[in-house]
C-alpha cells in the first residue's frame, strides 16, 4: 500500500482479485500498488457481503477498518 490506503470490496474470488489489483493498469489500484490483504469477512450471500461493504465504507473512518483489522468489535 503505497499511501496507506485501504481498499473495500466484494468478491467471490478473493486472490484473483488481489492479483487483478497488483497487475499492472492505469486505474484507482493500479496506482496504488502494491496491494497486501489484511483482513477479510466471509459471508453467504452476495447481498448480505454488499450491505456489509456499504456500511463500511459509510463509517469513512480509518480508525474504524483499523478498528476490525486488528480484532477489536467494531459493528
Amino acid at each position: 500500500m503505497k499511501d496507506k490506503s485501504f481498499y473495500v470490496g466484494v468478491t467471490h474470488n478473493i486472490g484473483e482479485r488481489l492479483e487483478k489489483h497488483n497487475r499492472p493498469h492505469k486505474g484507482y489500484t493500479g496506482k496504488k500498488q502494491p496491494w497486501v490483504l489484511v483482513y477479510t469477512e466471509i459471508y453467504t450471500t452476495k447481498t448480505d457481503a454488499l450491505k456489509r461493504e456499504n456500511f463500511i465504507k459509510a463509517q469513512k473512518s480509518r480508525e474504524y477498518i483499523e478498528v476490525l483489522i486488528n480484532g477489536s468489535s467494531a459493528g
